[in-house]
């Protein structure tokens, strides 16, 4: 098959899971089209999104004349189709804060996406997120090209469906899939109930092969990491506020804080007025390397989030055998298992996530260990990259021929 996957930003340093999926897809056999509206604005440390991002054609470089050229092409071959098509992106831009004219940009890159699918052979569209992807995605087959189904993660789709015309997406498309059965609940919400059986879950994966031979469980004082975008969902700042608890109880302990973002001076204020410099390190984004190297080094990753969707963090260390400490958010729960494989804390909690932290400190390595080789399992028997890809393709290939 050939598929396009249509993108907003892409590649980005937290969308490796983008990555891995079109990856296993064409180690398959299939051929993937990369249409990203955009590059990312952010250097890209990692040397395979710099890879990606050579693979990879962005529709705004066309500009205002090679869009619109490209729409005026797909108005004059059918018009019946431009009109419903405008109808459409109108509809959805009264529905949405971003305002129709922002929709009617939409429609040009959608346009220039058909056409590009057109001249490809491009059989089906594959759309990340319900947000703009998924809205040029729609808005490309409504102007005659080829079928499309898209990955909803989540949480921002589930903030504002309606202003994201969420349920016109889902029950214009071939089908749509959630990366957690909570995620595909939440499809449900806003799908009609003709479309619940177009609805289906889709794991994001990791690729086992990296993480093959997993280092033991260090010694030593208690070391955390926590990986992710500086941003309030994240819940670094609550993670902050208990770690001000926990050194009162191991004054040893340490906390890697990977990732970079809006919040990065806030969290540098916070950490300097509690006088946790010595405990608190910000490492800025890391590539897939360093952050394996990150997991080896800690006894456990703690992911404080107020919203999710399924993070790929949690399922990576997992995989290298580390316990996780997360909140009770969206998807987590189907894979972290409190007793098991972790804990799990309610969000916001910086007290419950204290003393979380503090059970884990004192809890013994061989323990710990026992615990990382459950997730572990757990992990590679739900999330290998080759399976779930798979199973996007068997979805995909029903409707094609």
């Amino acid at each position: 098959m050939i598929i396009a996957y249509v993108l907003n930003t892409y590649p980005q340093p937290s969308h490796s899971f983008i990555r891995r999926e079109i990856q296993a897809l064409e180690r398959q056999g299939h051929q993937v089209v990369r249409l990203a509206m955009r590059r990312a604005e952010a250097p890209l440390v990692d040397v395979r999104d710099r890879a990606e991002a050579e693979q990879t054609s962005y529709v705004l470089d066309r500009r205002v004349l090679g869009l619109g050229g490209a729409l005026l092409r797909r108005f004059l071959r059918a018009p019946g189709r431009g009109l419903a098509a405008l109808r459409l992106a109108l509809r959805c831009g009264r529905a949405s804060s971003s305002g129709m004219a922002r929709h009617l940009i939409y429609l040009a890159e959608a346009a220039e996406v058909a056409n590009r699918c057109e001249t490809d052979g491009v059989g089906h569209i594959h759309a990340h997120f319900g947000t703009n992807s998924a809205t040029v995605a729609m808005l490309a087959h409504a102007l005659g090209g080829p079928g499309y189904s898209f990955t909803v993660h989540g949480p921002e789709e589930f903030d504002a469906p309606g202003a994201l015309s969420l349920g016109e997406k889902l029950d214009r498309a071939r089908f749509a899939v959630g990366v957690s059965q909570f995620g595909r609940s939440q499809l449900c919400r806003w799908a009609a109930f003709d479309s619940w059986d177009h609805l289906h879950v889709v794991h994001c994966g990791i690729e086992p092969e990296a993480f093959a031979d997993p280092e033991p469980a260090p010694e030593g004082p208690l070391r955390l990491v926590s990986i992710g975008r500086f941003v309030e969902q994240k819940g670094q700042m609550v993670l902050v506020h208990a770690m001000v608890r926990l050194v009162r109880r191991h004054p040893q302990v340490h906390l890697d804080l990977v990732g970079d973002g809006e919040m990065r001076p806030a969290l540098e204020r916070a950490i300097a007025k509690a006088g946790l410099q010595g405990n608190i390190t910000l490492t800025g984004w890391l590539d897939q390397d360093g952050v394996r190297a990150a997991l080896d080094r800690a006894h456990a990753l703690v992911m404080p989030s107020f919203a999710e969707g399924l993070p790929m963090v949690v399922m990576e260390a997992m995989a290298a055998a580390r316990p996780v400490v997360a909140t009770y958010v969206a998807g987590t729960p189907e894979l972290v298992l409190p007793g098991e494989t972790g804990w799990l804390v309610p969000a916001g909690d910086d007290a419950a996530l204290a003393e979380a932290l503090a059970g884990l400190a004192e809890t013994p390595v061989a323990r710990l260990q026992a615990m990382g080789e459950t997730g572990r399992a757990r992990v590679l028997t739900r999330h290998a990259i080759d399976d779930q890809a798979g199973k996007l393709a068997d979805l995909i290939a029903s409707f094609e021929g």
